[in-house]
């Protein structure tokens, strides 16, 4: 499986209609989603799809068509998703009609080839399963800690300070944290 870090945009035109698809983190999914709706008021369209892990380890999938003939848009893009293996990962598609139909098969390819437009455009990773590990230094050793966390790349990091120790809280794969657990 694949994902991503960062979001990425393509614009992809057919017969005037404009598709200005965006490939997004999960964890920005909503928020993009707010912020795209306020951007484009004159959109026709906005339409989605997601694909993610839950807490069970399962592939959990949405689409919508927004308004889009059903299964022309949302389905369409869905597709190339699980086509490419992505996960933890969600495309909003906005769309500007130019003024000629393209009929439910090229609305279905146009919607279809943004998706992969977008993903071309994206850097792509193996997708590594994230493990919360909890554990607890002392006060002198907090600088210590954060210096070596920070070395393996660890970003995802809570800290609790109590009255005599600090308790940590952080987010990583099983390889790091092996490296965390041993040194």
């Amino acid at each position: 499986m694949q994902t991503i870090n960062s979001a990425n945009e393509a614009t992809y035109e057919i017969n005037r209609s404009k598709f200005i698809a965006h490939l997004v983190p999960i964890e920005e999914f909503e928020a993009i989603r707010v912020q795209l709706k306020k951007e484009h008021p004159k959109a026709n369209h906005i339409v989605y799809a997601t694909r993610y892990l839950n807490e069970f380890e399962q592939i959990v999938e949405n689409s919508s068509d927004d308004g889009e003939p059903k299964g022309c848009a949302g389905v369409p893009s869905l597709n190339v998703l699980r086509g490419n293996d992505m996960i933890n990962v969600a495309v909003l598609i906005v769309r500007y009609f130019g003024g000629i139909k393209l009929g439910t098969g090229g609305m279905a390819r146009a919607y279809a080839d943004s998706v992969k437009n977008v993903i071309k455009t994206a850097s792509l990773k193996e997708y590594e399963k994230l493990i919360e590990h909890t554990f607890k230094t002392s006060y002198s050793d907090i600088d210590k800690t954060m210096h070596k966390l920070k070395e393996l790349g660890i970003a995802q990091i809570d800290r609790e300070f109590g009255i005599s120790d600090v308790e940590w809280k952080i987010k990583t794969t099983q390889d790091v944290l092996e490296k965390v657990i041993i040194d």
